[in-house]
């Protein structure tokens, strides 16, 4: 069952950042506030590692207990440990290495070279065990912990996390993890979470900024959703809410209502 959506529209990429920055520190401290932890799911890319630049230059994180907080990520590159394209370097250069963050609440995925080789399956698997160790004391049966917040940034073609349109990772309906085979953006093998572990979210966030995220934006927001399996962020949804983060230029070919609504 889905919660509500919501869409704030923002003036420019950099005001997107901040403001997101600031409401994702606020989701994070009221979340350990009820229940002593929270846990986020990372994006990278331009948009995911603009709002982890601004955390950590802001301040705002300083109410956040970076003790009791889990990170994860939404999907990885498959390349080796350190590579300069893998989300959690940049992730480090943009954040992590900034604030008190606990290794041990770092949940990266696995690189290529390491434990599990080259063999990208096995490495789904292995994150996919990680995930469900994390999310049994939540329940009998729950193969992932409810996220806070999971962001996920929104590609020109519609892909979230490494779900490309057409591709079988978009189908899956009982892994929560799979293996990223002939991606059509380099590079070709990645990680990725599915829609049943989107799904279990409590809130997810979708980032899009810029004139290139224009017509994949009006496409999933102006009007009926389209598939989810020719465009895979119209299946990612939160369990108690759904935002939509998007500056002018994304927005730009969105109904004129849509458009004036703001944070």
């Amino acid at each position: 069952m889905s919660g509500t959506r919501e869409v704030a529209v923002h003036g420019g990429k950099e005001e997107m950042a901040r403001t997101a920055a600031a409401a994702l520190a606020a989701r994070v401290a009221e979340g350990q506030r009820v229940r002593g932890t929270a846990s986020v799911v990372l994006t990278g890319g331009r948009n995911g590692n603009a709002l982890l630049a601004a955390l950590a230059a802001s301040g705002v994180g300083d109410a956040v207990d970076f003790s009791r907080l889990e990170l994860w990520w939404g999907d990885e590159r498959f390349l080796p440990e350190g590579d300069p394209e893998r989300n959690v370097t940049q992730a480090r250069e943009a954040f992590l290495d900034a604030v008190p963050a606990d290794p041990a609440r770092v949940h990266a995925m696995p690189a290529a070279g390491g434990e599990h080789g080259d063999d990208v399956d096995a490495a789904a698997e292995a994150y996919a065990a990680e995930l469900a160790a994390a999310a049994r004391p939540e329940g009998p049966g729950a193969l992932v912990p409810s996220f806070d917040v999971l962001l996920l940034g929104v590609g020109p073609d519609t892909h979230v996390a490494s779900l490309f349109p057409g591709h079988a990772g978009v189908r899956e309906t009982e892994r929560t993890v799979v293996g990223v085979r002939g991606a059509p953006k380099p590079p070709p093998e990645r990680i990725s979470l599915t829609m049943p572990a989107i799904r279990a979210a409590r809130e997810v966030w979708l980032l899009a900024a810029g004139e290139d995220k224009a017509e994949a934006v009006a496409r999933l927001l102006g009007g009926t959703a389209p598939d989810e399996a020719d465009a895979p962020a119209a299946g990612a949804r939160g369990r108690e809410r759904t935002r939509w983060l998007l500056d002018e230029a994304a927005a730009s070919l969105l109904p004129r209502e849509l458009r004036s609504a703001r944070d």
